[in-house]
């Protein structure tokens, strides 16, 4: 059967002169997913509704610069003779690893405003992120993007993909590698076992969910970088997320170690915030 070579559009809808992408959509739902799982988690582990909210209101758009501001350091040849492209994220140009490490700078603050405990909050948003990563990796496809080397329409049918996806890797002429699609199931993967695991009795104390996901994400994304095309580089082969991946996998472990031996030994992540009882008692507190 003869296949047929159409990309998807990436614009879904047209209202005037505002152009919806799909990439946009997509991001968006993977955002909203990922708030509605928090906020049902941080319920059962004693962590306040509203204050979920409050972070997640600062934290989008911080993570947003943040992801931004990452690309544009490590693209700064080209930023730094066209500054005023610096602003233009539409025209793409973010960092997963950026938005990340914005989002931890965010959260550690409020948590401390706050009187939350930080490793607690980022157990409960843990698993709901990588979630949104696997989700948003499909506007990357939309796009065309975050894709491999060249490679045969034979391979791709190997894998027994759909139909839609071989035609949207057939990019400038040639057949891709869907990286953006093995980064997707590898965080979904990751998703699927932090869920599965997280409401066991005595297994994660508490940040060892938030660990977990670290090392898991960045021990599949130190494979899948060396497969793209489009990485950022540190200076020579060296990719940044690569090496920034596997900074992030001993450091992952060794916490886990260091924080087990502590005295006195952490709470488990069942046992919630302990540190205030409902939110009434929680401003009492305050007061």
């Amino acid at each position: 059967m003869k296949l047929l070579i159409q990309a998807l559009n990436p614009t879904a809808l047209h209202l005037g002169p505002l152009h919806i992408q799909w990439y946009g959509i997509i991001i968006t739902a993977g955002v909203l997913i990922a708030v509605y799982l928090s906020l049902r988690e941080g319920t059962r582990r004693n962590i306040d509704s509203d204050d979920i909210m409050d972070l997640i209101f600062w934290m989008l758009p911080l993570s947003l610069v943040g992801a931004r501001l990452y690309y544009v350091i490590f693209e700064w040849d080209f930023y730094r003779q066209h500054p005023g492209d610096i602003i233009k994220i539409w025209n793409g140009g973010i960092a997963i690893y950026g938005g990340l490490i914005a989002a931890l700078i965010v959260l550690i603050i409020f948590c401390a405003k706050r009187f939350i405990p930080a490793w607690l909050l980022l157990d409960v948003i843990a698993p709901t992120v990588i979630l949104a990563q696997a989700i948003g990796r499909w506007g990357n496809f939309m796009n065309q993007e975050a894709y491999g080397a060249k490679t045969t329409l034979g391979f791709l049918q190997s894998l027994h993909l759909p139909n839609f996806i071989i035609q949207q890797m057939l990019i400038d002429g040639a057949y891709r590698q869907p990286t953006f699609l093995y980064e997707s199931v590898w965080s979904l993967l990751g998703f699927i076992l932090l869920m599965a695991l997280r409401h066991r009795q005595h297994l994660f104390k508490q940040g060892e969910v938030f660990l977990s996901y670290v090392i898991w994400y960045a021990l599949g994304r130190s494979v899948i970088e060396g497969m793209r095309t489009d990485s950022l580089y540190l200076f020579g082969q060296i990719r940044v997320s690569q090496a920034l991946s596997l900074v992030l996998i001993v450091l992952g472990i060794v916490l886990i170690i260091i924080r087990r031996r502590l005295q006195p030994p952490i709470e488990w992540y069942l046992d919630g915030n302990t540190l205030f009882g409902p939110k009434q008692q929680k401003k009492e507190v305050k007061d």
